[in-house]
């Protein structure tokens, strides 16, 4: 079964604060092939191959307060991208805070070969449904552009431990006013909540026929007991592992305890490739 892990961070550490990546790093004894692979992405294609992933999503957002991304990120992760774009998913940001025009950067990075825009509300300091009180007019911008693009928007949502991040954004419900107002912008929701608001991500899946959740970052064999109903909502829920960040081990090994769960075949094909292949077309 072919699979497209969503969900990977393959980022420019040198960007990292130091408290970032020191969070990063805390229990990595193979810390220093996520720098080799962060630097060479035939490395990484080589990796992908050894745990059987025909795609990946590579995350990347801005976020110089939190984490220490510039906005270069954007243009970092399309160049690395374009060593293989058809297994290379670059995700990019607009922080309404950081650029001038919100909506010509989303034309801007659409033109990069960006795939989608990563939402990060604990790491960028704003809730995702910001732009309705009429203070983040930008925000609204860059969703209406990414709509025009049907570029999906991926959402954070659950907690996060890095230093200085607020949570209080990263509720599910937040995002209930994106689904409303732009109905036809793809929306994942990452993480489904965990490990607090898992109830608000599968009411929102449930509801909105624009929203999917990925369960990246959560320990599998925990998976059923977030989401014990997860085969209802089997067509809009991604895989992905959230590797290397802070408590996800492997992506083998990810893998390997997703098959093993009593969900049926035909929703772990949906879940670990149909989905994301009809939502990120082969080009």
């Amino acid at each position: 079964m072919p699979i497209i892990d969503i969900h990977i961070h393959i980022q420019p550490l040198e960007m990292f604060k130091p408290s970032a990546r020191a969070l990063m790093q805390h229990g990595r004894r193979d810390y220093e092939t996520v720098v080799k692979y962060s630097s060479d992405p035939r490395a990484f294609l080589q990796f992908l191959d050894q745990a059987d992933i025909e795609r990946a999503g590579l995350i990347n957002y801005v976020s110089p307060d939190v984490i220490g991304f510039t906005p270069g990120v954007n243009d970092w992760i399309a160049n690395y991208c374009k060593t293989d774009p058809s297994r290379l998913l670059a995700f990019g940001s607009v922080h309404p805070y950081y650029v001038t025009d919100a909506g010509a950067e989303v034309d801007r990075l659409a033109s990069l070969g960006i795939r989608g825009l990563k939402v990060h509300p604990s790491h960028q300091l704003f809730a995702p449904n910001a732009y309705r009180d009429g203070n983040l007019g930008s925000l609204a911008a860059m969703y209406e552009r990414a709509q025009a693009h049907q570029m999906p928007v991926m959402i954070h949502t659950g907690t996060s431990v890095f230093p200085g991040a607020r949570n209080l954004y990263a509720q599910p419900m937040l995002a209930d006013d994106v689904a409303v107002d732009y109905p036809n912008l793809v929306i994942i929701l990452a993480h489904g909540g965990r490990p607090l608001w898992m109830n608000e991500a599968f009411f929102l899946v449930r509801r909105h026929p624009n929203m999917y959740l990925d369960i990246s970052g959560i320990p599998p064999q925990k998976l059923l007991e977030y989401f014990p109903r997860i085969e209802d909502i089997a067509d809009k829920v991604l895989f992905g592992t959230d590797w290397p960040g802070p408590g996800v081990p492997g992506i083998r090994g990810n893998i390997e305890k997703f098959r093993a769960l009593p969900i049926s075949g035909a929703a772990q094909q949906k879940i670990l490739y149909d989905n994301s292949a009809r939502i990120f077309p082969s080009r």
